[in-house]
């Protein structure tokens, strides 16, 4: 066997070795509409502004909104993928929407349309993400999980990379003297292609019905009912989660400690792209580790790392340690993605409630980030870019504690 073959072997074991083909192919379609519609949202807020002559308080408006609208869809598709036992409809319909709206943002004559086309492409992401994270438990052996929820963590952080880029790259061929708005609209339409190639994979993931336990309690089939189902080791690991996600605040405001220190328009993309880079490199080694020695210890070093990071973002100057922590920053969110979603599977036995714990977490998760970054908004304008990364170390390093006391992990059999 030649040295190319063992090489290129060797990787493909590394990457895809004990990988189902519906995990391979889920990977794909959130590169691919990754890289869709990472093409369209770096550049919404200027053809917003510019464009739709919009203020930034209305950006504002439409971003919270959609956002808020996605997390509440989590928990609404989640428990209802649950009922009826079928997952790729959800999978199918979430990303089929998405896909509509790319074309429709070209279109756009008013901020108000991209409102409206902005909360369909939201609800299509709360639509999907519950019901894909279950085809993912489905179709891997408990002792790969976070293997596979790593890889697809992996390739959907690479389409937040390629996109932007692919953008930066178009934008100048597609600029107009004579047509501002020219130069936005047909990236936009060329986002089309990647998210429609997504739509096309999802013909060849499989379906597989869940297994009911079968005892004839049909309580969790009221969405109050699914959470009494639970378990008490999920509502700790909830509870972990959102107070570790009040000090989590948007990487709006990592970015905005650089621009303060002096990285300015040239330079804060570039740590963008570190960030997101680390993200997606670090996630399917993250969950690997968890395989083989337990969720709960890699969780908890997140935890822990990310109260460390805001500590290092309180304290750092201008210099090599920006860009350090820009990349910790990353680490720690492909931990946190994919460890909380492979410690669900662990602890969640009944796979007819997989959805509505991953949906209540995840849209648990991404509503409490609301609060969080107004704290961290209010903290900086009245008391210093200090006291919000102090805030956030803080509630990090608490929850680590709780974590660390509170929340069990499920012994490994023999």
């Amino acid at each position: 066997m030649s040295l190319k073959k063992k090489l290129f072997g060797g990787l493909r074991e590394r990457l895809f070795g004990g990988l189902s083909k519906n995990v391979i192919v889920l990977g794909l379609v959130s590169m691919l509409t990754d890289i869709s519609s990472e093409m369209i949202f770096p550049l919404l807020p200027l053809f917003l502004v510019d464009i739709m002559g919009a203020s930034a308080a209305v950006v504002g408006l439409i971003e919270g909104v959609a956002e808020g609208t996605a997390d509440a869809m989590k928990l609404v598709f989640g428990w209802y993928s649950d009922k009826i036992g079928k997952r790729r409809p959800f999978v199918f319909g979430g990303y089929g929407l998405s896909t509509i709206t790319k074309p429709l943002f070209a279109l756009a004559t008013s901020w108000q349309q991209v409102f409206g086309i902005r909360m369909a492409d939201r609800i299509g992401k709360g639509m999907r993400v519950s019901a894909r994270d279950v085809m993912v438990v489905t179709s891997t052996p408990a002792e790969l999980r976070g293997k596979a929820f790593g890889f697809r963590k992996m390739m959907d952080s690479l389409g937040a990379v390629i996109g932007p880029l692919i953008a930066i790259a178009l934008l100048p061929l597609f600029i107009s003297a004579t047509d501002p708005s020219a130069a936005y609209r047909d990236i936009f339409w060329l986002s089309v292609i990647p998210a429609f190639l997504a739509v096309v994979l999802i013909f060849f993931v499989k379906e597989k019905e869940v297994q009911n336990n079968g005892n004839g309690n049909n309580n969790h089939y009221s969405y109050r009912g699914s959470i009494s189902h639970l378990g008490p080791n999920y509502k700790r690991l909830l509870i972990a989660s959102l107070l570790l996600a009040l000090s989590n605040f948007s990487v709006a405001f990592f970015i905005l400690r650089a621009y303060d220190m002096g990285y300015g328009i040239e330079k804060a993309p570039m740590l963008y792209v570190v960030f997101n880079l680390t993200y997606a490199l670090l996630a399917m080694p993250s969950g690997e580790i968890s395989d083989k020695i337990g969720r709960k210890p890699v969780l908890l070093f997140g935890h822990v790392l990310f109260g460390a990071v805001c500590l290092g973002f309180a304290f750092v100057t201008p210099g090599p340690a920006v860009w350090i922590l820009f990349a910790l920053y990353g680490f720690f969110l492909a931990i946190r993605e994919t460890l909380q979603r492979a410690f669900i599977s662990d602890i969640i036995e009944e796979e007819g409630l997989l959805g509505t714990a991953f949906g209540t977490l995840q849209g648990a998760i991404g509503l409490a980030a609301i609060p969080a970054s107004i704290i961290a908004g209010l903290l900086w304008d009245v008391y210093g870019s200090q006291a919000t990364f102090f805030f956030g170390a803080g509630v990090a390093f608490l929850s680590a504690i709780l974590l660390a006391l509170w929340v069990k992990e499920k012994r490994k059999g023999p």
